[in-house]
C-alpha cells in the first residue's frame, strides 16, 4: 500500500514537470507582478502578466491597468504598487513577486538566468544585483553558494559551477576547493578553452559551459544586459529570464528582478523563473545548502581572508636577479605583489607578468617547483 502511494505521489510529481516543460504552467504558484515603472510601457509588463496567467500561473497584476485574466490589485505609482507587493507576499496571498526595483539588506543578492547566445542553453548568473557582503570576497564566495542552492530549486541535482576569470576569480577558486575538500560536495565545470579548469572565459559565457557563473554582482548585472539585450542593439532585454530572486541563507519570500528594460518574453520567464522556484521546498533547499557548506568551514575560509587581507604588509628586499624563464599562472591580480614578496621572503627571485589567462609570477627553472610549493602553502594558488 505504502508503495503503492509513493508510486502515485512519484507519477504526480514526473506529469508536473513534464506538464511544466511544456506549457510553463505550476500548479498552485501565486506570483505578484508590479507593472509601473517600465521604460517600454506598463502595457508590455501587463501583456506578460496576462499571457503567464492563461499559461496557468495564479498572477497578480499590480498596477493601473486592468487585466482580463490576472487578478487586479489597483496602483498608481510605483511606491504605491511596492507597499501592495509587500502585502500579498507577507500576508500569503503571493508566493513570490516579480518587480523592477526592490531595496535588499545587505547579504541578500540575486541570481539571474540567461541564455547562452551560441546554445540557447540556460544557466544562472550568479549574483546580478543587491550585496551579499560587503567584502568582495566574501560576497563572491556567497555568490558560488547562492547560485548552487538556486539551480538545485529549479531541478538541477549536481549543477556545474564556473568562475568568471575577473579579479579575485583566484582566491574564490582556492576557497571553494578548499571547502571540497572538507566534505562539500562541489561540480566544477571545464572551460571549453584548450587549457580547462573552472575559470571561464568570455567564450565560455556565449557557449553555457557551465549551469552556474560565479560573479561579483556588478559585473553580473552588465553581463545580464549584454546577453540579454544582444538582438536589439540594446534598446531593451529581449532574451533570458531576468535577474532572479534575492538569496540569503535565511530565506523568505522572494522577490524577482527584472530590468525597466525588460521586454513582454523576459517579463514572462521570469514569471515562470518564480512559478517554477516556488514549487519545491526552496527554503530548506537553501538552508540545507548553506549547512553543507558552514560544516564545510564556509565562516572559518571568510575569517581567514578577512584577517590575511588586514594584516599589515612589511617591505621586502628583491633576492638578487636572475634569469626568469618560467611561469606561474593561477594568481589572483589582487594578489600578484603579494605573491612576489613572498617568494622574495623565501629567497626566491620573482617578476610579476601579465600571460594571456591573466596574472603570472616569473620565475627561474630551476627554482620552479620550490615557488609553486611556497605559493600554494600561502594560498595564492591552487594545490
Amino acid at each position: 500500500m505504502a508503495k503503492d502511494k509513493a508510486k502515485a505521489m512519484l507519477q504526480n510529481a514526473l506529469y508536473d514537470m513534464a506538464d511544466y516543460l511544456e506549457s510553463g504552467k505550476v500548479k498552485g504558484a501565486k506570483i505578484a507582478v508590479c507593472g509601473i515603472g517600465s521604460e517600454l510601457g506598463e502595457d508590455c509588463v501587463l501583456s506578460a502578466a496576462e499571457i503567464a496567467a492563461k499559461e496557468g500561473i495564479d498572477v497578480y497584476y499590480i498596477g493601473s491597468l486592468v487585466p482580463e485574466y490576472a487578478v487586479h490589485v489597483d496602483a498608481n505609482s510605483e511606491d504605491e504598487a511596492a507597499q501592495k507587493m509587500d502585502e500579498l507576499l507577507k500576508g500569503g496571498k503571493a508566493d513570490a513577486a516579480v518587480a523592477m526595483h526592490h531595496t535588499f539588506p545587505i547579504g541578500t543578492s540575486t541570481v539571474g538566468m540567461v541564455a547562452a547566445p551560441a546554445t540557447g542553453m540556460p544557466y544562472f548568473v550568479s549574483t546580478t544585483t543587491g550585496t551579499a557582503a560587503v567584502n568582495r570576497f566574501e560576497a563572491m564566495l556567497l555568490a558560488a553558494i547562492y547560485g548552487i542552492a538556486t539551480a538545485k530549486c529549479m531541478g538541477y541535482t549536481e549543477p556545474s559551477l564556473g568562475i568568471l576569470n575577473i579579479d579575485g576569480a583566484r582566491q574564490l577558486e582556492i576557497a571553494l576547493k578548499k571547502l571540497a575538500d572538507n566534505g562539500y560536495n562541489i561540480n566544477f565545470a571545464k572551460s571549453q578553452r584548450k587549457d580547462g579548469g573552472c575559470i571561464m572565459r568570455g567564450n565560455d559565457l556565449l557557449s553555457g559551459s557551465a549551469d552556474v557563473i560565479a560573479v561579483d554582482s556588478l559585473t553580473g548585472n552588465v553581463l545580464m544586459k549584454l546577453l540579454s539585450s544582444l538582438t536589439s542593439g540594446g534598446a531593451k532585454e529581449t532574451t533570458g529570464y531576468g535577474y532572479g530572486p534575492g538569496i540569503c541563507e535565511n530565506m523568505q519570500e522572494p522577490v524577482f528582478i527584472i530590468s525597466r528594460a525588460s521586454s513582454t518574453p523576459v517579463i514572462i520567464n521570469a514569471i515562470k523563473y518564480a512559478a517554477k522556484f516556488v514549487s519545491v521546498d526552496y527554503k530548506n533547499i537553501i538552508a540545507e545548502e548553506f549547512n553543507k557548506a558552514n560544516k564545510a568551514g564556509l565562516k572559518d575560509i571568510i575569517d581567514e581572508n578577512s584577517k590575511k587581507s588586514s594584516k599589515p604588509k612589511a617591505e621586502v628586499k628583491a633576492p638578487p636577479k636572475e634569469v626568469v624563464d618560467e611561469s606561474i599562472a593561477g594568481i589572483d591580480v589582487m594578489d600578484l605583489e603579494d605573491a612576489v614578496s613572498l617568494l622574495w621572503e623565501n629567497g626566491i627571485y620573482a617578476e610579476s607578468g601579465m600571460g594571456c589567462t591573466g596574472p603570472i609570477a616569473m620565475v627561474s627553472a630551476q627554482k620552479l617547483n620550490d615557488a609553486m610549493e611556497v605559493l600554494a602553502k600561502g594560498g595564492y594558488i591552487a594545490k
